[in-house]
């Protein structure tokens, strides 16, 4: 039975000498649509007699103490403790619901629930699998390789200044503001907004479509780590050697032990051509207007990835909350190992200092605020969707405020320590060729991991046993944020067609998995990793931060921060303090703002190995995220002409939230005679 909305009750209690039928005639007078309530029964508990009943345990202390946190404004009284013997004497109606006979008088605190023949929300199974799904989520590969690069670029230390300010103000208010919505009205990111402002439902269809975008390309980059892992079950790993049919005449074997080798701007290393030239084979094509052949190696992985992907997600957060659980600590164990392996090899201190030695002066540069307020941006991951599906399955009264704090902190450390494994290898390296850090460093995005921390590996003692565990991180950290994302989109149509889904999921399921991949094998031509550039820096970026812009206009603005600032009451028991409601309302959409024209005002110089893409390409990329976006406009238009009565009536209707249904919303009221 799930409970739907909880509405004001008033009892009018008589006195002790009043005759039941009297009693029974006393009103109450429910809020709410009548067609709801024809459907639902109404269960009126006296709290104080039948305190378990309730989500939390009751306490009389100061006053009696129910489940949403409230307490009633007096003490019970004996005589209340006689009406609770008449309250468990109650009898059964019909329709399942417990009736109570009045009070005998004095003050009263009634539980209302409403119940309904609905088919229940699944939830999780435990709280740390929610936990873990969120951390797996928002901890992802740009952890790894993308923090640690800004991080050196911007300035080092002095970066952490305005990548802490932009967590503060800008990434954790909007985290906390999607785990609330989604937990509150327990829905995905498509029907959500009939609750909270209809005409602006297009947003949920753009974020599904943004999050096959990056399904495209995404899961290619853990079939390449697939890839390195089965190459790595071998005593010799294939990229320390130069003697492979894919080498060149520049490849210079450049291992600790061989100290008469010179490394001059020519030189290409083993890990470098068996990274360009073996697993995605680039020199086959000449850009993005021939991309030549599928790779079948890489077409194999990748389906074998999504096979994981598939089995992992089909039954719900049921089965995925499970697999997170070696998914998102597997990745610390290791990141624990290899920053223990990199911090004693020889000048590991080299690299640290490059990576933490602050440069105040570049604290005057708007692109050190652009990187700092785009990285934690995509690293918390708000406006995809994940986090008001995952927010959904949880308890009404789960304390997500406590959740969003803890998560977010944590995704920021494990960025910090990132830093830290990658930049004691880059130190080595250097040590090694005697060239500065920033020359070993040049590479950034995955090159930084499949060419220089592959090659680092290679030269330490037992390279098959941290080549293995590496890239299993790798791999690992990629399927957490897969499974993310794809649930986003399963739970947004599963919510938003029940009677056609709801009991065929794991077909649904199946069948989007297919598309995933088949949408991604252009990733996994010759050219492919041109698309990949192309889908990473175009495609999704503009149009999730565009997308996100709008959701807190609507959520601030339309519905309104008070509104919502009560739901968060009702859920946790306190009001969100006055910095929450200024960022929702004025700080996190100037943040968004910020980046956005930023990002029209900078675009970035993409340019991988030795393609430069042409302007045909950005116009390419601008237009795959528009196609993403235009849902917005366009729904908005088809609501406004499919509504009725005169434009101002449509406008209004458009605007006007549905209350909301939610399982676990229980509504304690307090009258006095």
């Amino acid at each position: 039975m799930e409970a739907k909305d909880m509405m004001m009750t008033n009892v009018s209690t008589t006195e002790e000498g009043e005759t039941r039928g009297e009693r029974e005639e006393g009103r109450v007078e429910v809020e709410g649509k009548e067609e709801e309530t024809q459907e639902e029964n109404v269960n009126l508990v006296l709290a104080d007699g039948l305190g378990n009943k309730g989500p939390k345990s009751l306490t009389s202390d100061s006053g009696q103490q129910v489940s949403n946190g409230y307490t009633t404004s007096t003490p019970q009284s004996p005589r209340e403790g006689s009406a609770q013997r008449t309250a468990a004497g109650a009898a059964t109606t019909p329709t399942g619901g417990t009736g109570v006979a009045g009070p005998l008088g004095g003050l009263r605190t009634l539980v209302v629930q409403q119940t309904s023949l609905e088919r229940p929300r699944e939830t999780w199974s435990k709280k740390m699998d929610f936990l873990l799904s969120v951390i797996g989520y928002a901890v992802d590969l740009g952890n790894v390789w993308r923090f640690p690069y800004i991080c050196y670029q911007n300035g080092g230390g002095a970066f952490l200044l305005p990548y802490l300010l932009m967590a503060v103000f800008g990434g954790v208010p909007l985290f906390y503001m999607e785990l609330a919505l989604g937990q509150f009205h327990s829905s995905g990111c498509i029907s959500i907004w009939k609750h909270i402002c209809p005409i602006f439902k297009g947003i949920g269809f753009a974020i599904c479509i943004i999050a096959l975008y990056i399904a495209f390309y995404y899961n290619t980059i853990m079939a390449w780590a697939l890839y390195y892992l089965l190459s790595s079950f071998r005593p010799t790993l294939p990229w320390t050697t130069c003697t492979n049919s894919w080498n060149t005449a520049n490849c210079n074997r450049y291992l600790s032990s061989d100290q008469n080798v010179s490394w001059s701007n020519s030189s290409t290393s083993p890990a470098e051509e068996f990274y360009t030239r073996h697993v995605l084979q680039v020199h086959l094509s000449p850009g993005l207007h021939q991309l030549g052949s599928i790779s079948w190696q890489l077409a194999l992985c990748l389906l074998f990835i999504f096979t994981i992907v598939y089995f992992s997600i089909w039954k719900g957060v049921k089965t995925s909350g499970k697999v997170v659980w070696v998914t998102a600590t597997f990745p610390y164990l290791v990141l624990l190992v290899l920053l223990i392996r990199g911090a004693t090899l020889p000048g590991a201190w080299r690299g640290v200092v490059f990576y933490l030695k602050p440069d105040w002066e570049k604290l005057l540069s708007t692109t050190v605020w652009i990187d700092a307020a785009a990285q934690i941006f995509f690293s918390l991951g708000p406006g995809f969707g994940v986090l008001l599906a995952f927010a959904s399955y949880n308890p009404f009264h789960n304390n997500c405020y406590k959740d969003a704090l803890v998560t977010s902190s944590v995704n920021c450390l494990t960025s910090f320590l990132s830093g830290f494994v990658i930049f004691t290898v880059l130190g080595y390296m250097a040590e090694m060729r005697k060239q500065n850090v920033d020359d070993v460093a040049k590479d950034a995005g995955p090159s930084l991991l499949f060419i220089i921390y592959a090659e680092a590996i290679a030269n330490m003692p037992a390279a098959t046993f941290f080549a293995i565990i590496f890239f299993l991180m790798i791999i690992m950290l990629g399927l957490d944020s897969t499974f993310a994302g794809l649930e986003g989109v399963i739970t947004a149509m599963l919510d938003e067609f029940p009677h056609l889904l709801a009991k065929r999921r794991e077909w649904f399921v199946f069948g989007l998995v297919c598309v995933c991949y088949l949408g991604a094998l252009s990733t996994l031509t010759y050219g492919g990793a041109f698309v990949v550039k192309l889908f990473e820096e175009y495609a999704t970026g503009p149009a999730v931060i565009t997308v996100v812009l709008l959701e807190v206009i609507a959520v601030s603005w339309f519905y309104g921060t008070n509104r919502f600032c009560n739901d968060i009451q009702l859920m946790l028991g306190f009001y969100p303090g006055g910095f929450w409601r200024i960022c929702w309302v004025a700080i996190c959409p100037c943040f968004l703002l910020f980046i956005i024209i930023s990002f029209l005002a900078f675009p970035p110089e993409v340019k991988l190995f030795h393609y430069q893409y042409p302007p045909w390409t950005t116009a390419l990329g601008y237009c795959i995220g528009v196609s993403s976006f235009i849902c917005v406009p366009a729904y908005m238009v088809y609501h406004l002409l499919n509504a009725k009565g005169t434009f101002k009536q449509r406008l209004l209707k458009s605007i006007t939230p549905q209350p909301s249904s939610n399982s676990h919303r229980d509504l304690f009221v307090t009258n006095a005679i």
